[in-house]
C-alpha cells in the first residue's frame, strides 16, 4: 500500500464535492446526476445538505454539499485512516488549518485552495465509465487545481509530498499531473493560470469522443465556452465551468 500514502498517513480514497448554492441546488444536482450516470443518494447532514452521486459501479467519489453564502465552488476530500495525524502532516507542509470538527478537518493549501481530511471508511472499488448512446464512454476522474503563477511551484511540492504521488509533467508547461492510483477513481491535474490570487479547481471528465460528449451536455443544458484541441471547457446550466478531455477513461492518461 505505499503508493497510497500521505507523509506517513495512509490515504483511502478521494471526493470531489462540488459546493452547490442554495438556489441553484436542485437544478445542479439534475445536472451532474445526468451527465455522470449517477444516483443520488439520500440527503444526510444537520441541514439535509449533503448527498452522494453514486455511481452505476464503484464507490462514490463525487459529493454534492448545499450551501447557503456565496457562488460556491469546489473543494477535495482526502479520505485517511488518521484524520488529526494527517492534519498535522498537511500543516507542517505548509498548509493552513481552518476548522477542527472533530470527525474531520477543513484546510487550505499553502494557494489557498480548499481541501478536508476524513475519515476513511473502507471505499476501494474504482467506478467504471459509461458507455453513452452513440458509443462515446466518458467518467468524472479528474479534479483540476487552478494555481495563480506565483505559488505554482510550491503547490505542486505541497499536493506532491501530501499524497505521495509523483508529478508528471505535461506537454504543455502550464500542465503536471499527480496520476490516480489503481484503486481510486479520481487523479489530480495542476494548472498554472496567468490570473487570480486564490487557487481554486474544477472538474475534468475523460470521454473517448469530446464532440460527442459536448452535444451531450449540451442536451442537458450545459454551454460551450472555449475548445482546445484536446479539450473544451464548458459550462453548466448554473455557470460552474469543467472540461471534457480527450483523455482515456479507463486509464485517465
Amino acid at each position: 500500500m505505499a503508493d497510497r500514502r500521505l507523509a506517513d498517513v495512509q490515504v483511502g480514497w478521494l471526493t470531489a464535492f462540488l459546493d452547490l448554492p442554495a438556489d441553484a441546488f436542485g437544478e445542479e444536482v439534475r445536472f451532474w446526476r445526468a451527465i455522470t450516470g449517477s444516483t443520488v443518494s439520500p440527503p444526510r447532514g444537520e441541514h439535509r445538505e449533503f448527498a452522494s452521486l453514486e455511481p452505476f459501479t464503484g464507490d462514490p467519489h463525487l459529493r454534492v454539499q448545499r450551501v447557503d453564502d456565496g457562488p460556491g465552488g469546489m473543494h477535495l476530500d482526502i479520505h485517511t485512516d488518521d484524520v488529526a495525524g494527517a492534519g498535522a502532516e498537511a500543516v507542517a507542509l505548509g498548509a493552513t488549518a481552518e476548522h477542527d470538527a472533530g470527525t474531520h478537518r477543513i484546510l487550505r493549501s499553502p494557494a489557498g485552495f480548499r481541501f478536508c481530511l476524513v475519515p476513511w471508511e473502507g471505499e476501494s472499488e474504482r467506478a467504471r465509465p459509461i458507455r453513452w448512446p452513440g458509443d462515446a464512454i466518458s467518467i468524472a476522474d479528474q479534479i483540476c487545481i487552478d494555481i495563480p503563477a506565483p505559488a505554482f511551484d510550491v503547490e505542486v511540492e505541497f499536493w506532491a509530498t501530501l499524497t505521495g504521488w509523483a508529478p508528471v509533467p505535461d506537454d504543455r508547461a502550464e500542465f503536471v499531473h499527480l496520476p490516480r492510483q489503481p484503486a481510486i477513481t479520481l487523479g489530480l491535474l495542476l494548472q498554472r493560470l496567468d490570473s487570480g490570487h486564490t487557487a481554486t479547481a474544477h472538474l475534468d471528465l475523460a470521454t473517448s469522443s469530446v464532440p460527442d460528449e459536448v452535444v451531450r451536455h449540451e442536451g442537458w443544458g450545459a454551454t460551450v465556452v472555449e475548445r482546445f484541441p484536446s479539450w473544451t471547457v464548458m459550462s453548466d446550466p448554473a455557470g460552474r465551468r469543467y472540461c471534457i478531455t480527450a483523455r482515456n477513461p479507463r486509464t485517465g492518461r
